[in-house]
């Protein structure tokens, strides 16, 4: 008989997964004993660092992540970074390592009590299986559940004593499993839809990052231009679904009621597309919808459609509804929308860039399908008004907001398109809450460039209390860090720029390299 531990490889295996991103402890030395040589084992220094890996490399890979935590302890260091991947609906296989069986009533050392209720609501499934023979089971569940729509990570708990045992005769049908998922809409969807598109006067489009998750950005700038819509990125954007150098692109919405409203007066429809409505963010209460205005949902997460306040909401495969919607659609003769204007160059102070400098040399400087890991959330307005982003899978933001997500997701995400250069975007109050990662990104010489905007502030945060009235608030400011040392203790070289010439030669130096680079750039705040 088979044992759990070969039929699990061998499930892996066939489903493609071979990257085990982990951080061991004892719990979890069964299941990487006699780890096969066609697998790779990517070590994070910390859980929070590993998920984060975890989520880019998915996110840009397009298919699910397996993850090795340990116990309830590297599970609850995980919990941040699960808050993003839940919200980016990442494909996250999350396996943690579970006392011996007979030690798990007792409450042992390292037993995971109740160990399926721990990351809930993270998670989208999460369990324990009843015996060592349905944890092959367990896997395959796990594996087609984080991978059907909507997305994201899942959790089972297995006890370390499991894998020794043998997993049955009829394991060998899960291995040769496949599940696919179809969801067009009817005809008679499809008809409504276009009808009512047909016939709108002055159409907007919003887009979300479920059009960059299933590649369907060019399928949404067909849908713009063919009814001369101007394009919208839905609010909190994680991720770029339309060319920001388009003549339709408008930019991102605000995440708040009243902006999003105020952006949209004057449309009477507004079609989103593979995103929530809306994810706010700032108190700002005002209408749902412009005066006049119809709002038509289009997503893949059934959830996502059933909690909106407004509008009609459609369900399903976001590529195909768009490839079955264009043809369809009459040819609008309204004017094709006038491409926004670059933003003029800015000043900058002496020994500090303003990170619109930042943008401006990174634009021009990084190859035309680099791809940006931004954790910078105080010039995210900055960002997207100076950086081109002209291809699929190009943006990747924490979904959530929460930080510790840039620069691990960096490294999973250039481990799943090693022919692209990853450039992280990061603030130096988020980069400390996964410094660790650099050491990954040393060990095994993931070529990424991390450009460290270095304002010795929490900017975003800044910006918050002067809203809430809070400006005497304390643990705003992050003085005295040394990024250049930080990265060189991780075994990383770094350099600082603290002009546009030594910003330029920083770049143009790692871009030309094949290994991991820090440019500490100081810089001055700004307003996200």
């Amino acid at each position: 008989m088979p044992s759990v531990h070969s039929v699990t490889y061998s499930l892996l295996r066939r489903q493609g997964i071979t990257k085990v991103f982990g951080n061991p402890g004892s719990n979890e030395l069964p299941f990487l004993k006699d780890f096969p040589d066609d697998f790779e084992y990517i070590l994070g220094l910390h859980e929070g660092a590993v998920v984060g890996m975890a989520d880019g490399y998915a996110q840009a890979s397009g298919g699910p992540a397996f993850v090795n935590l340990h116990a309830a302890a590297g599970t609850g260091n995980a919990m941040g970074a699960l808050t993003n991947a839940v919200y980016s609906h990442s494909p996250l296989v999350i396996t943690a390592g579970q006392q011996a069986r007979e030690m798990i009533g007792v409450e042992s050392m390292l037993a995971n009590v109740d160990a399926p209720q721990l990351p809930r609501p993270l998670v989208k499934w999460s369990f324990e299986p009843a015996c060592a023979g349905d944890v092959p089971r367990a896997l395959s569940q796990a594996i087609h559940t984080a991978s059907l729509a909507p997305r994201g990570p899942v959790y089972v708990s297995i006890p370390h004593d499991d894998w020794a045992r043998e997993a049955g005769s009829e394991a060998e049908h899960l291995v040769e499993r496949r599940v696919s998922q179809a969801g067009g809409p009817s005809s008679a969807q499809l008809d409504e839809l276009a009808e009512r598109l047909n016939a709108a006067r002055n159409p907007v489009l919003v887009v979300g990052p479920q059009v960059d998750a299933c590649r369907a950005n060019p399928l949404a700038v067909a849908l713009a231009e063919r009814l001369r819509m101007p394009a919208w990125i839905a609010p909190s954007a994680s991720r770029c679904p339309f060319p920001t150098r388009h003549a339709c692109f408008r930019g991102v919405l605000p995440a708040a009621i009243a902006g999003i409203s105020a952006r949209l007066e004057g449309h009477d429809l507004i079609l989103v597309v593979g995103a929530p409505v809306f994810r706010y963010h700032q108190m700002a209460p005002g209408r749902y919808l412009p005066e006049g205005a119809e709002l038509i949902h289009l997503t893949a997460d059934a959830g996502e459609a059933a909690r909106a306040p407004m509008g009609d909401a459609l369900v399903g495969d976001i590529h195909a509804t768009l490839e079955a919607l264009l043809p369809a659609l009459a040819e609008s003769s309204r004017a094709m929308p006038e491409a926004l204007p670059r933003p003029e160059a800015v000043e900058d102070p002496d020994g500090l860039l303003t990170p619109q400098t930042v943008f401006d040399v990174l634009d021009a400087l990084a190859p035309e399908d680099a791809i940006y890991v931004k954790e910078s959330t105080s010039t995210v307005g900055a960002f997207w008004s100076r950086i081109s982003m002209r291809h699929p899978g190009s943006y990747y933001f924490p979904a959530a907001g929460g930080l510790g997500f840039g620069i691990p997701a960096a490294l999973g995400v250039q481990l799943a398109e090693p022919q692209r250069r990853v450039i992280g975007v990061i603030g130096d109050g988020s980069a400390n809450y996964t410094i660790s990662a650099l050491w990954t990104a040393a060990q095994y010489r993931i070529p990424v460039v991390l450009v460290i905007l270095k304002n010795g502030t929490y900017g975003a945060l800044r910006w918050f209390s002067r809203l809430l009235d809070a400006e005497d608030a304390p643990g705003i400011d992050v003085p005295g860090l040394d990024f250049c040392a930080l990265a060189q203790g991780y075994g990383v070289s770094a350099r600082q720029a603290n002009s546009r010439a030594a910003l330029q030669e920083a770049l143009q130096e790692a871009l030309a390299g094949d290994q991991p680079v820090v440019i500490e750039v100081p810089t001055t705040t700004i307003e996200p």
